[in-house]
Order: structure tokens, then sequence, then C-alpha cells
């Protein structure tokens, strides 16, 4: 499952594990472990259930590989990789950025979930994912399904990471940003001008038809894209920095597949 060419992209970013203090078990492979992490990440498969005939090692040790990953910030610096070679081969494109969220359902409580506006006040988050203009995937965050969309505008073109790849300094910044209505708010489009952005948001109150749809679609598509992975449909994870992990390492993926399709 994971091949050849995004495994050479992992494995230099990965820690190098410490030493051994009691004897057992060898240690499963870094690469296997991947593989067992990606089989839950796109079945949604309980990790107690991820099946021993594949070779990938236990449930438990997969989700342990996947937390100490996430907290040596690995998916960060895996979707750096990818961003660079788009930018080197100018399939980018900076002229503007998209914003969306959505909701998800919550199995169970913990940090960063919260009652669903739209679904009975049972617990719920929010994925919130910023793209460019051609829907690759820039920043993501995690928050309470009772979180207001606008709340995370700023955070997350605060997660932008600086793409280098051509003569010049790094890209952090789109021209213009497009949001719908739900980011209607004068406060943040002062600040987005501050910032040197032109905010292009639909406004409460006026007629439907802005045709911003023929541009925000692209992150409609991504947020698809992303609940393809069935782990990330529901939120099964109590702890957040987990589901977090899973939403990182699933916008490396696509970013990944649009280096296959541009370069």
């Amino acid at each position: 499952m994971v091949s050849d060419e995004l495994w050479s992209l992992v494995e230099p970013l990965l820690p190098q594990p410490g030493p051994k203090l009691v004897e057992g078990r060898p240690r499963i492979p870094d690469r296997q472990a991947l593989c067992g992490i990606l089989f839950v990440l796109h079945t949604g498969i309980q990790w107690e259930y991820l099946p021993q005939e594949l070779g990938f090692g236990s449930g438990m040790t997969c989700w342990r590989r996947l937390a100490a990953w996430n907290e040596a910030g690995v998916w960060d610096e895996l979707h750096l990789v990818p961003l660079k070679k788009l930018r080197a081969a100018k399939k980018q494109d900076w002229s503007r950025a998209v914003i969306d969220s959505s909701h998800v359902r919550a199995a169970r409580r913990g940090p960063k979930s919260g009652p669903s506006p739209v679904d009975r006040a049972r617990p719920g988050s929010k994925h919130h994912v910023l793209t460019d203009g051609q829907g690759i995937p820039l920043a993501v965050s995690l928050t309470g399904g009772n979180r207001n969309d606008v709340t995370q505008l700023l955070p997350l073109l605060d997660k932008v990471p600086a793409v280098a790849g051509v003569v010049g300094r790094p890209r952090h910044r789109p021209d213009a940003l497009l949001a719908d209505r739900g980011y209607d708010h004068d406060k943040y489009r002062r600040l987005l001008w501050a910032r040197g952005i032109r905010p292009v948001i639909a406004e409460r109150g006026q007629p439907h038809g802005s045709g911003l749809g023929i541009f925000r679609y692209v992150v409609e598509r991504t947020i698809a894209w992303l609940h393809g992975f069935r782990r990330l449909r529901i939120r099964w994870e109590r702890r957040d920095d987990i589901h977090e992990a899973f939403l990182g390492l699933a916008t490396c993926l696509i970013t990944h597949r649009h280096v296959q399709r541009l370069c």
C-alpha cells in the first residue's frame, strides 16, 4: 500500500527510534506500520481489528507510531515536500485561495468536539480546509461542531507553510480569499486587507448567484476527497490529536496525488 515513491518521501522525515530497554519481539519496520495506518485510514476499521495476516503489526503498534509521528511534526514536513514540487513546476494557483468547512459526527465526546447545530446538538466536529485556486490543500484544522466558521479564517492562513521551489521568497500568502456567507464579517475583511489579501466573501441578505461557485467548488471537491477516507467520515477518536493526525496524513496523500497528476 505504500509505494516506493511515497516511502522515499516519508522515510527521511521519520524520527529515529530509541534503543530498546528490554528484550522482546523485534520492532515492526516503520514501512509496515505506515501500511497499517493507511489501511485504517482508508477502510475506517477499528484498530483492534487490524488483520494480523497482513503483516502490519498490531493495531496498538500502528496507533503508537501514528501518535509519535504526529507529535514529531512528520505530517507537516511531509505536506511541504509535494507543495514545493508543485510550485517548482508552476502548478500552483496563488492568485486566490478558497476556504470552507464540513461537519462530521463525533462518536465520542472529547477535546475539539461540541454540540452540533445541524445534528440535534449531538457531539460533532468540523474540518476546516483552505486550498489554492486549483483545490490543492494548503492548510486544515479541527474544531468543535459548534464553532463558527469565521473563527478559523486567520488561524488557517497562519498555518499555510512558506512554500519555496522557485527563485525568490517562499510564498505563503494568496492574492485573494474566496469564502461563502459564513465568513461575512467586516472585521475579518479589514484584517485580510491588512495582510495584503483581497477578501471576496459573499454577503448575507443578498440574493444568491454571486458567481463565486465557479471558483469555490474546488474546496468542496477537496473536502469530498478527505471524506473519501472512511476514517474521516466519522470522528471515532476521543483524542483530538489522533484525528488531526489522520487529517494531516490524508492532506499529504491528496497533495501527493496532485503531484502525480500535474508534474
